[in-house]
């Protein structure tokens, strides 16, 4: 018998399938629920155990973890009789890896204490790459005791694990990483129209400018999307439209002013306004062309 904790793992989507499979790997014994038929049995097939509801997955778990888009489905997995909350045993340990608002993250951590449940709000970044290769950066708000927990577990999903601060504060990290992400990407996919429209060879400009300063995570991730048009989601437009919406509100709360971020928040959304909310947010260089008198087709 295994001496590692027992985990529920509630939302396999584009990141949470991978993840779970990562623990997986790692000899953890997992259980898992979403919604979607083929993700559950994309877990039993990797060796995990498929759970008919919430309730199930979590009743016998020593660690919960969830992986959701967005604060509603959170409070929707985690709230009411069927939810996290009122089935899972008192000391488990829930970690939220969803990208929600701090706030939300609060709330849960002070009404898990209520039922003897620990919280860490515990975002990632990295996209689907980084989970599938387990190396994303994890960013850990809560009780130092708990992260300390949970640290063993997180090093089989990435490499770069840090607590931030108190609940909420990996949501903040998080949201600022979700600006700085965003920005990066406009910015590559101005340069690419620029370059475009100026006759350089694009493959080789790119190339020689991940090498300089301008290099960077987003530009070596995504070079491939933007010289090859290829916009199969990885993250989408629509989630980076959510993030948008939490770190714009969530500067205006502190009085942080975000010039260029809201300008980027702007085209996000006008991205998807365009029906382009399912793909990658590399397709922001789609907003760029559009701009700029390129004649898309779809």
């Amino acid at each position: 018998m295994s001496n590692l904790p027992k985990i529920a793992w509630v939302g396999l989507g584009i990141m949470g399938s991978p993840m779970a499979e990562n623990l997986i790997k790692a000899g953890y014994a997992v259980t898992g629920y979403t919604l979607e038929a083929d993700k559950l049995q994309r877990l039993a097939d990797a060796g995990g155990t498929a759970a008919a509801s919430i309730a199930e997955a979590v009743a016998d778990a020593d660690v919960i973890i969830t992986m959701v888009p967005a604060s509603p489905q959170v409070e929707a997995i985690a709230y009411g009789p069927e939810g996290i909350l009122e089935n899972a045993k008192s000391g488990a340990l829930l970690i939220d890896m969803s990208s929600i608002t701090p706030q939300t993250s609060i709330d849960l951590a002070k009404n898990a204490a209520a039922k003897g449940i620990r919280v860490l709000d515990a975002p990632v970044s990295g996209g689907e790459a980084g989970a599938i290769e387990a190396v994303l950066s994890i960013m850990v708000g809560g009780q130092q005791a708990d992260f300390d927990a949970a640290k063993p577990l997180l090093e089989a999903l990435g490499k770069t694990i840090v607590l931030c601060g108190p609940h909420g504060s990996g949501q903040t990290v998080k949201a600022a990483n979700q600006l700085i992400v965003a920005v990066n990407i406009q910015a590559c996919a101005e340069a690419v129209v620029f370059l475009e429209k100026s006759g350089v060879d694009l493959p080789a400009a790119l190339d020689v400018l991940g090498g300089g300063l301008a290099g960077s995570t987003v530009l070596a991730r995504k070079t491939a999307n933007f010289v090859n048009r290829d916009f199969k989601p990885g993250f989408r437009i629509d989630l980076h439209h959510k993030d948008m919406g939490i770190v714009t509100d969530a500067a205006r709360t502190v009085g942080a002013a975000l010039p260029v971020g809201s300008v980027v928040a702007s085209l996000v959304a006008s991205l998807r306004a365009q029906g382009d909310g399912g793909l990658d947010h590399s397709a922001l260089l789609r907003g760029v062309e559009r701009l700029s008198g390129y004649d898309l087709k779809g």
